[in-house]
C-alpha cells in the first residue's frame, strides 16, 4: 500500500518547527556564552552555575536588534521556556519576566529532555555535520526524471556511508533512520513523492543546520511587532546612489499600510564546506524606496497539485540567477506554490528572462513546491550567489 506521503509532509513541517526552536535557541546560548551575558552568579551566599539574569537579557536583544523592544523579547524568551530550552534556576517560575530573576538554558545544567524527537534531531544534525566537514562526494548534483538537482545524495550509497562511519551495523537499521530523518522534516526526497528506502532515489537535506537563525522568527507572522515585508526580503534592487549608509523599501502588506523594509545585500561569501552551502554577511546600501504591488499578480489561486497534473497548460523553465551587489531582483509571494510577484527590469532575474507569474518548483535543485515565500526566501538568502530557479509558466491560450 502506497504511504501518503502528504500526510508524512505535514507531520514533517510541525516537527520542523520544533527543529528551528531548538536550533535557534542553541545559536543564542552559544552567543550568550561567548559575550559573557551567561556566567556563575551568586545571591543569597548561594552560587548558580552558568544563569543568566532575565532583565539583562531583555537588555541584551534589544541592544543587538533581536527584539524591538522589552514585550517582544519577554515573547521570545517565553518560546523557549515553553519548550523546556531554558528554564528558572530553581524551577519556581513558569513565566519569563523583566525583573532580576535568575535563568539557565538546561543544556547548561543536564536537565534538558532527550525524548524521541529531539534524538532524531540532534542526529541529524551530527550527521550532517559530518558530510559537510568530509571530504566525501556523497553530495552532488544529479538527474531524477530529466531534472538536475544540486547537493543530492543516493539513498543507497547514503545508507553504505552510515554502515562505513559506523552509524549503523546493517542496511535495514540504516534505511529505518533515513525513514526516521524524512519524517522529521530533516531530508526529503528531491520532487517529494517517496518515503526514504534503499534505492538509487534522490534526496536532499531539508535543512541548513548552519543558517544564522533570528529569535523574530520564532513569533507568528501577525503577533511581529518589527516592522516585515509581505514579500521575500531579498529582491527588489536599489535606483540610485548615494552617500547614505541604509536602504529602504517600500512595500504595501494586504492591508494596504506602508512598511518600510530594510533590503538584504550580500557583501562578502564565505564557504561552508564543500557541499557548496555560503553564509552572506548582509550589509545594506542606500536609495530612494520602491513600492510593491500590494495586491497578488495572479488571476486566481493555483495549488501545486494542478501543476503537476498530466496534461496541464504549463511549461517548465529553469533559470539562472547570478546575484549583483544589491541581490537578485525578483519577489517572491504566496504559498504552496508561491510564485513571482515583481521583477525588476534592470536585475538579473530580468536579464535571465524571469516573468511575474511564474511558479516556484525548485531553488537550486530543491523542490519548494509545497512551501511559503519565506523558505523560498532563507532558500536563496542562505545558499550561493549564483541560484538556479525552476518555474512554471502558463502556456499560452
Amino acid at each position: 500500500m502506497e504511504e501518503d506521503m502528504g500526510s508524512i509532509q505535514q507531520k514533517a513541517a510541525e516537527l520542523e518547527h520544533m527543529a528551528e526552536v531548538l536550533l535557534t535557541g542553541e545559536q543564542l546560548r552559544l552567543r550568550l556564552h561567548e559575550e559573557k551575558v551567561i556566567k556563575d552568579r551568586r545571591h543569597h551566599l548561594k552560587t548558580y552555575p552558568n544563569c543568566f539574569v532575565a532583565k539583562e537579557l531583555i537588555d541584551w536583544l534589544i541592544d543587538r536588534k533581536e527584539a524591538s523592544d522589552r514585550e517582544t523579547a519577554i515573547k521570545l524568551v517565553q518560546k523557549l521556556l515553553d519548550r523546556s530550552i531554558v528554564h528558572h534556576v530553581c524551577d519556581e517560575h513558569k513565566e519569563f519576566k523583566d525583573v532580576k530573576l535568575f535563568y539557565r538554558f538546561r543544556k547548561d545544567d543536564g536537565t534538558f529532555p532527550l525524548d524521541n524527537e529531539v534524538k532524531v534531531f540532534m542526529r541529524g544534525q551530527r550527521l550532517y555535520e559530518k558530510l559537510m566537514n568530509s571530504e566525501n562526494t556523497l553530495l552532488q548534483a544529479r538527474e531524477e526524471e530529466g531534472v538536475k538537482y544540486e547537493r543530492t545524495f543516493m539513498a543507497s550509497e547514503f545508507i553504505e556511508w552510515l554502515i562505513q562511519e559506523g552509524e549503523v551495523t546493517a542496511r535495514t537499521e540504516a534505511e529505518q533512520l533515513g525513514r526516521r530523518l524524512l519524517e522529521h522534516g530533516i531530508i526529503q526526497h528531491v520532487s517529494n513523492k517517496h518515503h526514504f528506502m534503499d534505492s538509487n532515489l534522490l534526496y536532499q537535506f531539508r535543512m541548513n543546520f548552519r543558517r544564522r537563525r533570528r529569535l523574530m522568527e520564532l513569533l507568528p507572522e501577525k503577533s511581529r511587532l518589527m516592522p516585515e515585508s509581505h514579500d521575500s526580503p531579498f529582491c527588489l534592487r536599489k535606483q540610485n546612489h548615494d552617500n547614505r549608509k541604509h536602504t529602504s523599501f517600500q512595500s504595501v502588506s494586504p492591508t494596504k499600510e506602508i512598511k518600510i523594509v530594510s533590503a538584504v545585500r550580500r557583501s562578502s561569501m564565505s564557504s561552508c564546506g564543500s557541499s557548496g552551502y555560503f553564509s552572506s554577511s548582509p550589509t545594506l546600501s542606500s536609495s530612494p524606496p520602491v513600492l510593491c504591488n500590494p495586491k497578488s499578480v495572479l488571476k486566481r489561486p493555483v495549488t501545486s497539485d494542478e501543476l503537476l497534473m498530466p496534461g496541464a497548460p504549463y511549461a517548465r523553465k529553469t533559470f539562472t540567477v547570478v546575484g549583483d551587489a544589491v541581490g537578485w531582483g525578483f519577489v517572491v509571494r504566496g504559498s504552496k506554490p508561491c510564485h513571482i510577484q515583481a521583477v525588476d527590469p534592470s536585475g538579473p532575474a530580468a536579464a535571465a528572462g524571469m516573468k511575474v507569474c511564474q511558479f516556484v518548483v525548485s531553488v537550486n535543485g530543491l523542490n519548494v513546491l509545497h512551501v511559503d515565500y519565506r523558505t523560498v526566501s532563507n532558500l536563496i538568502l542562505t545558499g550561493p550567489r549564483t541560484i538556479v530557479m525552476e518555474v512554471m509558466e502558463e502556456l499560452d491560450s
